[in-house]
């Protein structure tokens, strides 16, 4: 009896050593290393970790994270646009994306001024955080000497949200949603940008209004760089003083063919308001070229102030239909 039983596990010892023999040449050193989130037989995730560059230097190493804490609505619907789930958010997320999240999910503060104990209080293992905001560098420290885990970005181009969303969807594991939430916007703006090639170049001058005043803004915003890719001339990109003061000498003296406006705040109309209080109320304002063939245009918030992540190419369709209509 006992001779049998060796036998058998010889001949297992056997049949192993020849399926060992018989793996494909190509399983050698480090081939056991797996892109993304898979699952062995088992039933354990087998994930690798991700190792990338934060916005603010940081060097980041991120394997499965299962508590994940955004601290900008942007960030939250870039993460959940990547296949990821949250268990923490800031009151934007509701308030100006309105994302469909869980109902217990909880708040963690504003974006400005998160709150560091219910994000540990949460067992957060890994944070999304604004590069661009203060309250929310300054946490670093207490959230590495918590032991959790965290990562900086800043998006205001398209190509810094597809950079985001590629980290993100290398994480979860998730290259579809990469290429149907990152590729696939890119060849819509590609396509919006092409039909400006061998048009005429439109002069524009972009203001953000806010209730207590307005600014002109260049190509170093959001869309001021989506007019930039469009092949438009924005005026204030040759005139510093628009950035300071809407000076209505130097916007007769241009002349633009388009003025878009968007507005900051909570209360779009009160940006408005004092924006014909202001600039508006000057008598020169109606014989501007742009006022007189109602090339005047203020633009959706959605699309323009707040990170249209996903319809970035949205946004620029929408420029490129006013700027270059098709026939």
């Amino acid at each position: 009896m006992f001779k049998k039983f060796a036998a058998a596990v010889l001949a297992v010892a056997y049949v192993s050593m020849f399926l060992t023999g018989c793996a494909p040449a190509n399983q050698g050193q480090g081939s056991s290393q797996l892109s993304g989130n898979e699952i062995s037989s088992s039933g354990e995730n087998t994930a690798q970790p991700v190792v990338f560059t934060d916005a603010l230097g940081h060097e980041v190493q991120v394997q499965n994270p299962q508590r994940v804490v955004a601290l900008m609505g942007s960030f939250a619907e870039t993460w959940l646009l990547a296949g990821g789930e949250l268990v923490g958010v800031t009151e934007d997320a509701f308030s100006e994306r309105n994302l469909s999240l869980p109902e217990d999910i909880e708040i963690v503060g504003g974006v400005k001024a998160p709150s560091l104990e219910k994000i540990i209080a949460l067992n957060a293992d890994f944070v999304i955080l604004s590069a661009d905001t203060d309250g929310q560098v300054s946490m670093y420290d207490s959230l590495k000497a918590a032991g959790i885990n965290c990562a900086y970005f800043h998006v205001d181009a398209f190509e810094e949200y597809l950079d985001m969303l590629k980290i993100c969807t290398d994480i979860t594991g998730r290259e579809d949603l990469y290429q149907q939430n990152g590729l696939d916007v890119q060849a819509q703006i590609d396509a919006a940008i092409a039909r400006s090639q061998g048009q005429e170049q439109p002069s524009v001058l972009f203001i953000r209004a806010f209730s207590t005043g307005a600014k002109a803004k260049r190509a170093d915003n959001m869309t001021g760089k989506m007019l930039l890719d469009l092949g438009c001339d924005n005026i204030a990109d040759r005139h510093d003083s628009l950035l300071e003061d809407l000076s209505m000498e130097v916007i007769i003296e241009e002349d633009p063919d388009y003025i878009f406006v968007v507005t900051m705040g909570s209360d779009s109309q009160k940006a408005l308001d004092a924006l014909k209080e202001g600039v508006q109320a000057n008598p020169a304002w109606a014989t501007l070229s742009a006022v007189q063939n109602g090339r005047y245009i203020v633009l959706p918030k959605d699309l323009f102030h707040y990170k249209p992540n996903a319809r970035w190419g949205e946004s620029y369709e929408y420029l490129a239909d006013i700027l270059y209509p098709q026939q």
